[in-house]
């Protein structure tokens, strides 16, 4: 399929709570914010725009300090999706606007990545959400709880997503088509407004994974190969030192 150029929406959603690593996007990393990082890999995409979406005036006060975007949300927002939802919404953007979600503990995130994942919604016009997966080679992690899969159908759309391992080899066949499923989206801003208005699906309470919403409505969701290795995320001061050595002036 061929590739369109079309612009898009970032959004960074940021909150300062984190249990394993409190005040998480403010953590330094060489003189600036750990948030501040993604933001400016964001902004070597094909970006039209990029935002950082937080609901304290810690992390909104750090953004406004180095002339990052910065929107204020609500504290009691249930998933960064609805966050996302009332930046499009403040933001005033119509229904077809693609708005790709980068998380703001991957600093190391290749612009690449949020290009690819954007141009999706242009490849495939009956989608409102696009996600990219890479391969699983390994069976620890194929069986890992923590590691969500995606079964995808023959023409790269997403099946179901699952915590367990799927797709279940039963005759031992081996060579399965094991796909880990990576934490960027893209949305349409029409995907966005209708998954605030549903109630949480039933499959979504039970793996816990919000796409799952999504799916329950019978919104289709556009899946990839990541092209380039995508980023270890920021969870615990382990992580961070690592970053730390991983971003370090040459």
């Amino acid at each position: 399929m061929t590739r369109n150029p079309s612009g898009f929406q970032v959004v960074i959603p940021a909150r300062y709570a984190s249990t394993r690593l409190p005040g998480k996007p403010l953590s330094d990393i060489h003189g600036r914010p750990m948030v501040a990082w993604v933001a400016q890999a964001a902004e070597r995409s094909r970006a039209d725009g990029v935002v950082v979406a937080t609901d304290d005036p810690r992390i909104e006060a750090a953004m406004k300090e180095i002339k990052v975007p910065v929107q204020m949300t609500s504290e009691h927002h249930q998933s960064g999706t609805d966050r996302l939802a009332e930046v499009a919404s403040a933001q005033g953007w119509d229904k077809d606007t693609v708005v790709v979600n980068v998380q703001g503990d991957e600093p190391g995130m290749p612009p690449a990545l949020i290009n690819q994942v954007a141009d999706l919604l242009a490849e495939y016009p009956e989608a409102g959400v696009a996600s990219l997966c890479v391969p699983i080679t390994d069976e620890q992690q194929w069986r890992n709880p923590n590691v969500v899969k995606v079964v995808l159908d023959d023409t790269g759309l997403a099946l179901y997503f699952s915590r367990a391992p799927i797709p279940h080899d039963r005759d031992g066949q081996g060579d399965v088509p094991a796909f880990r499923h990576l934490g960027i989206y893209a949305y349409r801003v029409s995907a966005l407004q209708a998954f605030t208005e549903w109630s949480p699906a039933r499959l979504e309470q039970i793996e816990k994974l919000e796409q799952l919403r999504f799916m329950a409505h019978g919104v289709r969701i556009a899946m990839a190969v990541a092209t380039e290795p995508p980023p270890e995320g920021v969870d615990t001061p382990e992580d961070l030192v690592l970053v730390r050595q991983q971003l370090a002036p040459a």
